[in-house]
């Protein structure tokens, strides 16, 4: 079992590796230009082939598995970056005494659950341009505290009647 787990982990490495450097080396100004020159060295050789089925077939089948490997590197790249960047935002919210530590790991919360955070953070951006400062802002736990003392102030005012 120790022998595959090797291995696995060995491919996981190399994987990582070659990703990197494919997601690197596709990104630059230099794969556009190579890119550039295949298509139009294809479409000079056009004519010698008489621009046969063959001739079609080679840039069709080239160009799909192209596509279809790279698809894999990058979303493999994007994971590794979204991942990076959410421990990135999770280390900002844990150590800022004002930000609520609800919001770490905030991902792994489901549409619906995310959806409704989002109606709040939009409600709360139209508070604070009826405020006119841009620089105040309300964090969840203040507009909770703030919703739990409204609550309080009208179950007191509804008992005193």
């Amino acid at each position: 079992m120790k022998t595959t787990s090797k291995k696995k982990n060995w491919f996981n490495r190399w994987f990582e590796k070659v990703s990197t450097r494919v997601t690197r080396a596709t990104g630059s100004p230099t794969a556009v230009l190579l890119a550039l020159i295949v298509i139009f060295a294809w479409l000079v050789t056009g004519p010698v082939f008489h621009y046969s089925d063959t001739w079609q077939l080679v840039i069709n089948t080239g160009t799909t598995i192209i596509t279809f490997v790279m698809v894999f590197i990058i979303q493999h790249s994007q994971n590794k970056d979204t991942t990076a960047i959410q421990l990135k935002l999770n280390e900002l919210i844990a150590t800022n005494e004002r930000s609520s530590n609800r919001l770490v790991n905030i991902e792994d919360l489901s549409d619906e659950e995310l959806n409704t955070l989002k109606s709040f953070y939009i409600t709360l951006a139209r508070l604070s341009k009826k405020e006119k400062d841009i620089f105040r802002s309300h964090s969840i736990d203040e507009a909770e505290d703030n919703n739990r003392d409204k609550y309080n102030k009208l179950k007191k005012e509804a008992s005193q009647k």
